[in-house]
């Protein structure tokens, strides 16, 4: 999943958001020094992960994009779930995604000691163009796209995979509200071990 998707799914406590959030830029356990709302956000994040990745219907809107892509299907996955679940955002949430977002970045903000150098360089861009509420659109999904095309020195053709979201667009939200139910029930498992 991406970043709104495990922002989501940490629930209301804002370090648990912050370290599933920035828990791609933490690698092994390089996080103990941190407050432990934070690292059960990383740990709850790895989980997420690999639950997501080992999910057959997951792996089945990759299996769609892989001829093209490559080991770049499931990071395009990922994105497109993102997408639909900021654009049916209230029936996952009884709070607007534009309140959601803007309580998060606030959060970034007060706890911004905390965060890690990656997190603290990724975070004005993101608030600037506002990554989280701009997923809700496909415009906002072919930018958000194009940008890490970029950071990959355009190797890995993600700017083109909007085509395949266009073409199969139904396919990819059917597939994306049956998996999310699945894993909306693995945190809740997941978080009473936490």
């Amino acid at each position: 999943m991406n970043f709104l998707a495990h922002i989501y799914l940490s629930g209301d406590n804002e370090l648990i958001k912050i370290g599933n959030f920035m828990a791609d830029g933490i690698r092994g356990k390089h996080f103990e020094h941190l407050p432990p709302d934070v690292q059960k956000g990383i740990i709850l994040h790895r989980a997420i992960d690999s639950y997501t990745d080992n999910h057959p219907v997951f792996r089945q809107s990759t299996k769609r994009l892989h001829d093209r892509y490559h080991h770049y299907a499931g990071v395009i996955v990922d994105v497109f779930y993102d997408h639909f679940l900021a654009k049916n955002w209230l029936a996952y949430s009884n709070e607007r995604l534009d309140d959601f977002v803007q309580d998060f970045y606030r959060s970034l903000h007060t706890h911004y000691d905390i965060l890690t150098d990656k997190t603290k360089g990724m975070m004005p861009y993101m608030i600037k163009y506002n990554w989280l509420w701009s997923y809700q659109f496909t415009e906002g999904i072919a930018r958000i796209l194009s940008q890490m095309d970029q950071r990959t020195r355009n190797n890995s053709q993600m700017r083109y995979s909007i085509e395949e979201l266009t073409e199969h667009y139904d396919i990819f939200e059917a597939e994306f509200t049956g998996f999310f139910k699945d894993l909306q029930a693995f945190v809740i498992q997941k978080n009473t071990e936490l």
